[in-house]
């Protein structure tokens, strides 16, 4: 895939805890680049004690198509021998891009608040985009390991870390190897989301053209 997976994976796991906390700072507690924590924020919701509810309730549908329909574009390009990853991180930008030029326009307009459609709208563009990045993290880029949610990995990196001082020689050539992926795209993904808190503060909406740029260069380097 390439000389450098590693610089791969953490430049994919930058782009998730920025995108992410873009979205949850934005949009009212909404997770973009993954489901999970939706599930929590439906609960608080319908407590009353959340904003935007409806936007959270599609998340869910909105990133099933997006994964199923990644997929099916991943596997329809490499029977026709076309550079399936690189084209779909390429989709992913676009819809990045759309999210920002929604995100803008609802925050110029008043649109932005937690009922408003064009604040769902663009919600369920950042999902997409994202759905995007975790199908392929399951697929053409499964390599990487996950680089969209950091829980598996930051789990397997402390029982790594119990385990490594008792571990054989090949044990621990293992572990070392898990460390050197997992360690570093954690930390990426942290980097990320403090990065992009900070930068939305700064510029709002347009703060996400970082992790468009990202992507373009990940799209030609993965030709």
């Amino acid at each position: 895939m390439t000389s450098r997976p590693g610089l791969v994976g953490c430049a994919l796991s930058f782009i998730a805890g920025y995108v992410d906390v873009v979205g949850f700072v934005a949009l009212f507690g909404l997770f973009t680049a993954h489901v999970t924590g939706n599930f929590v924020m439906i609960g608080v919701g319908l407590t009353g004690q959340g904003a935007g509810l409806a936007t959270k309730l599609l998340a869910l549908p909105a990133f099933v198509v997006a994964v199923g329909g990644a997929r099916l574009m991943e596997t329809w390009l490499a029977k026709a021998q076309r550079p399936a990853t690189s084209i779909l991180l390429g989709l992913q930008c676009v819809f990045l891009l759309a999210f920002i030029a929604v995100g803008e326009w609802a925050a110029a307009t008043g649109n932005l608040g937690a009922t408003a459609l064009p604040a769902t709208v663009a919600g369920l563009l950042a999902i997409a985009g994202m759905g995007i990045q975790n199908a392929l993290s399951r697929t053409s880029l499964a390599d990487l390991g996950p680089t969209t949610i950091m829980t598996g990995n930051t789990t397997q990196v402390v029982i790594d870390l119990v385990d490594l001082p008792s571990a054989g020689p090949e044990q621990a050539n293992a572990i070392r190897a898990r460390l050197r992926k997992m360690v570093p795209a954690v930390a990426s993904f942290a980097a990320g989301a403090v990065l992009g808190a900070l930068a939305y503060v700064a510029a709002g909406f347009w703060c996400v053209l970082l992790p468009v740029a990202l992507l373009v260069w990940l799209t030609f380097r993965l030709r």
